[in-house]
């Protein structure tokens, strides 16, 4: 069976959110349980480190077809990360201080809540060509 486009796309954005959240998750739980960080501040560096995997996979596969100016898209999915991020960290701090979480039940829940967000907007304007 071959995919038509949008299904490719969408295959190599699961492909790579899957990868780039699962570089996330292992960053936190290392800074937290190696090196003792608390789960905040350990989210934030972990950020940083999924955000090149996130960028070079979406830029090389998900929205290869779009044709997008690399710098271009690298500043517009910066910002389009920066938002899921202060998201996905008010949501984390809630999840942890008000719902009484442990840590990585909640990571896992806000990692997977704003992917929605980075999709559309990685699709329609971070990635999005000259066309």
């Amino acid at each position: 069976m071959r995919l038509s486009a949008p299904q490719r796309r969408l295959a190599w954005f699961v492909a790579t959110g899957c990868t780039a959240a699962a570089v996330h998750f292992a960053v936190v739980v290392g800074l937290v349980e190696r090196a003792g960080w608390a789960p905040l501040v350990a989210n934030g560096a972990a950020w940083l480190t999924a955000f090149v995997v996130s960028f070079t996979g979406h830029l090389r596969f998900s929205f290869a077809d779009q044709a997008a100016p690399p710098l271009r898209a690298a500043r517009r999915f910066f910002a389009t990360s920066a938002l899921g991020f202060v998201l996905n960290e008010a949501a984390y701090a809630a999840l942890l201080h008000g719902a009484g979480l442990g840590y990585r039940i909640a990571l896992a829940a806000v990692l997977a809540g704003v992917a929605l967000l980075t999709w559309l907007l990685s699709r329609h304007w971070a990635f999005r060509g000259s066309r």
